[in-house]
């Protein structure tokens, strides 16, 4: 490949959908690829270390931070969180747009190191929908969805800094919510590499065109 690939870093409140999105975008896009980060959390059920995560202990993840080894980091809902700079790095040098699924505390902290990354945040479309995705998985206790939940205000305050905003509509309403998702994620990804046809529509996504629906959702998470 001629080009160096472009850093995309999608992120937004847990329970969101960020991962279905994601998953999404690269069963129906080869071309895309999605770097796999470190973690101190315990594997849910189905996920496989080296795929859906470097699972690590917290004693190793320590080490690899007194080495420098990670392009972010962060201690989110009681575990580490990182992303090891030599994967980045190699995918870039491929050729490859990569995706990072992170947090929003390590979106900050790559947006400020690489001003060529672009920032997709992906929000649900209300507190109530984003309880009800909580509570679906099944994974979370009573305690972790009241700290997520406690959390989410700052995180859509977050929202505003970035490049996008996606909007992940409820399933029950939009029956094809993630197709649509997966679709807008894709088409930003197209309108960066310069793609023409794509622009217009990846336009509607930009965050100063959501800033509407972001001022009503902070108001509704603040009453």
């Amino acid at each position: 490949m001629g080009r160096r690939g472009k850093l995309f870093v999608i992120s937004g409140p847990a329970g969101a959908g960020k991962s279905e999105i994601v998953k999404e975008v690269l069963a129906r896009h080869p071309d895309v690829r999605v770097s796999v980060s470190c973690t101190t959390r315990a594997p849910r059920h189905g996920e496989t270390d080296g795929v859906s995560y470097h699972f690590v202990s917290e004693e190793r993840f320590q080490e690899l931070v007194a080495q420098d080894a990670f392009y972010e980091h962060a201690h989110v809902h009681q575990n580490y969180y990182g992303t090891l700079k030599e994967v980045v790095a190699r995918e870039l040098d491929a050729g490859y747009d990569l995706i990072l699924e992170i947090d929003v505390q390590g979106c900050r902290q790559v947006l400020a190191q690489d001003k060529s990354a672009v920032g997709i945040f992906v929000s649900p479309p209300s507190r109530a929908n984003l309880e009800k995705r909580l509570r679906a998985r099944g994974t979370e206790s009573e305690e972790s969805v009241r700290v997520r939940l406690e959390n989410v205000a700052g995180e859509v305050e977050e929202a505003y800094h970035y490049d996008y905003v996606i909007i992940h509509q409820d399933w029950g309403d939009v029956p094809d919510a993630l197709q649509i998702a997966a679709e807008e994620v894709y088409t930003i990804i197209r309108a960066s590499r310069g793609e023409a046809d794509a622009e217009s529509a990846a336009e509607r996504c930009a965050e100063p065109n959501r800033r509407e629906f972001l001022d009503r959702l902070a108001a509704e998470l603040r009453a």
